[in-house]
Order: C-alpha cells, then sequence, then structure tokens
C-alpha cells in the first residue's frame, strides 16, 4: 500500500463568488460552501482514511470538521497550510488592486513566485512552509489515505513543487476552481497525480455555480 494525498480545496466563500483576494480574511462558508464539504464528505466517507490535515483558517476548518467528525478521525491543523498572504490587496478586486497598486500587480502577474503582492507573501516563500507540511506527512504516514484541506494558491504551489513545476507558474499552469479534489501518490518512484481538479462529487447545481 502507498501513500495517497487527498488536496482538497475549501467549499464557495463570498470572496470566491466574486472573485475578490482573499487570503488571510477569516472568511465564513457561504451556505453553498457548507453543501459542497458535505457531498464531499458523503462522496468519500468509506475510505479508510489515515488522518486529515488542514488550514487553520475558519473556511478550510469548516470544510474538513464535516469529514473529521463523519469519520472519526481528528483535525491536524498546520500553519503551512495557509493560503497566500496577500497584503494590502486582501478584500479587494483585481480591478481594484490593478488601479491602486499598478506596478506590484504586473510584477506579481509576471512571477508570483519572486514578487509579493503589496506587503504580502511570495509564491517561494508559501512553497516553503508548505513542504514542511507535506515532508511531515510524508515521515508520519509511510502508507493510507491523508486528506488535506487547503487553499487555492496553496494547493497549486503545492502541486508545482510535487510536479516539478516552476512555482512562478501556479497561476498559469494549475486550475483549482472551489471545492475540487486532487488526488497523489506517493511511492518510491515519485508523485503519480491520478486526479486533478476534480468535482464530480458535487451536486450538479453546486458544480454548475460560478466562482474562482
Amino acid at each position: 500500500m502507498t501513500l495517497k494525498l487527498y488536496f482538497l480545496r475549501h467549499g464557495e466563500t463570498t470572496a470566491s463568488q466574486v472573485g475578490s483576494f482573499c487570503g488571510r480574511l477569516n472568511l465564513e462558508l457561504t451556505p453553498a460552501g457548507y453543501e459542497m464539504a458535505e457531498d464531499f464528505a458523503l462522496a468519500y466517507r468509506d475510505l479508510p482514511w489515515t488522518a486529515i490535515y488542514c488550514s487553520p483558517l475558519q473556511r478550510t476548518l469548516a470544510t474538513a470538521t464535516i469529514m473529521s467528525e463523519l469519520v472519526g478521525v481528528p483535525l491536524e491543523k498546520r500553519e503551512g497550510l495557509k493560503e497566500i498572504a496577500y497584503g494590502q490587496w486582501e478584500g479587494k478586486t483585481a480591478a481594484e488592486v490593478t488601479r491602486e497598486f499598478h506596478d506590484d500587480y504586473v510584477r506579481w502577474l509576471a512571477d508570483p513566485g519572486w514578487n509579493p503582492p503589496t506587503g504580502g507573501e511570495k509564491g517561494i516563500d508559501i512553497a516553503r512552509r508548505s513542504s514542511e507540511v507535506l515532508e511531515e506527512i510524508e515521515h508520519r504516514h509511510e502508507t493510507g489515505n491523508v486528506l488535506v484541506v487547503s487553499h487555492k494558491a496553496t494547493i497549486r504551489i503545492m502541486l508545482c513543487s510535487l510536479l516539478g513545476i516552476d512555482v512562478g507558474r501556479y497561476r498559469d499552469r494549475i486550475a483549482m476552481p472551489v471545492a475540487s479534489l486532487t488526488i497523489v501518490e506517493l511511492s518510491e518512484h515519485g508523485p503519480l497525480f491520478h486526479v486533478m481538479g476534480d468535482r464530480s462529487h458535487l451536486r450538479p447545481d453546486l458544480r454548475a455555480r460560478v466562482g474562482t
């Protein structure tokens, strides 16, 4: 038996509905966001779960707690799984950031690996802290199914690291809609991707919801 990582992005929030920058803002899930978390838990409840790790922000905690309580596996909260800190961009739309922080925004779009949002966090910093969590998981769990509940940018950066993709290209190479699941098997041959950005566990009306 190998180790399988199930990367789950949290359910819908008001920020994901409108596409505003939400890194460290501690938003709740919307009612639809809770339904997304419930759908995932019901679809995957019968897997023999080894552990559940999650970001300590409210939207990820709420998403992970539903599965945790359903299967009786305790949550392991890790700071390294938090979303990117957007600094002065928090809560703003792309149009507002373009207008207020134009040069920083252009640099960030060109290479978010090395250029942070104004007062925020570089992609390479997220890669460092999240890789420490992945290393801990590999060390603690040689086999089994491990759920990792995190955020859009953070999951994409972790996947870039596993795939050998330049972290600066995470926004260009990997899509990660709300409540989507990516499954990666880790073995002696390295990471093997089975599923990426899947939302088939959601009921049709939730899959049809537009968001970022």
